[in-house]
């Protein structure tokens, strides 16, 4: 049985202002969770009899727990078809140093605003290999239950930072891409194995700061080059790309 004070707290911590007062986060359904276990320690987990039955030896170490019934995980979840689980998780804290950027790729998001793209940019960072995403503090945060849900898990193996971007990247020696229209082709630029990709927000893209901090401008053309197509890609679909063809090259 969970009470109803619990229930009051999950419910909360869809604000960020709650997330960051309790230092909590939460997750929900069987594949985000047990990704998250893996790494991860939870504070709190409810789930349904079945649940436990399949996934109980996933717990590594002991936190409070109830087990539910199916109405209780409707009346407590924070999505609108609940999956058997919720669980609650401490908020990692992660120290970036910048000199990482001189030996690997990063990601870098300049005012993403929608917890799906985000999620989603998670999961791609996650696929390519890239272990670390530094925000704008006017990025969405990560830990917004919409966010959480979209990565599927990679926020298990990939560390989110939050910064002041401009003032981070300023100081950093090594190589900036970032995603502009006046930028040169991506299909026909040199491009490196470490340094920075940075991609902008979905109305208005890079802020004029960081587009003056940009040392290699990129463009994702489209076919055939010149016709009339749509305005622009969406933020995720764009780091996808961009991301596979620095995997691609280094192969």
């Amino acid at each position: 049985m969970i009470s109803k004070a619990r229930i009051k707290l999950i419910k909360s911590l869809e604000q960020r202002k709650q997330r960051n007062l309790q230092q909590l986060f939460v997750a929900e359904g069987p594949k985000l969770v047990g990704e998250l276990l893996v790494t991860m320690k939870p504070s709190y987990i409810a789930a349904i009899p079945e649940w436990w039955n399949e996934h109980a030896s996933l717990l590594n170490s002991p936190c409070e727990t109830d087990t539910i019934t199916t109405e209780e995980l409707h009346k407590a979840s924070l999505q609108r078809t609940p999956q058997q689980v919720i669980a609650l998780f401490p908020i990692p804290q992660y120290k970036f140093d910048t000199t990482t950027a001189q030996h690997e790729l990063c990601l870098a998001l300049d005012g993403v605003q929608d917890p799906g793209n985000m999620g989603t940019i998670l999961r791609i960072a996650d696929w390519f290999g890239i272990h670390n995403v530094v925000c704008s503090e006017d990025t969405v945060d990560i830990y917004n239950p919409k966010a959480v849900q979209a990565t599927m898990g990679a926020l298990a193996r990939v560390k989110v930072h939050y910064t002041d971007l401009a003032e981070m990247l300023s100081q950093c020696k090594t190589p900036i891409y970032g995603t502009l229209l006046d930028g040169n082709n991506i299909y026909e630029q040199e491009l490196g194995q470490n340094g920075f990709i940075v991609m902008g927000n979905e109305g208005k893209g890079l802020s004029q700061a960081i587009r003056n901090l940009v040392t290699q401008k990129l463009y994702i053309p489209n076919y055939p080059i010149g016709t009339q197509t749509t305005e622009s890609l969406n933020v995720a679909i764009a780091t996808s790309i961009v991301c596979s063809e620095f995997r691609r090259r280094q192969q």
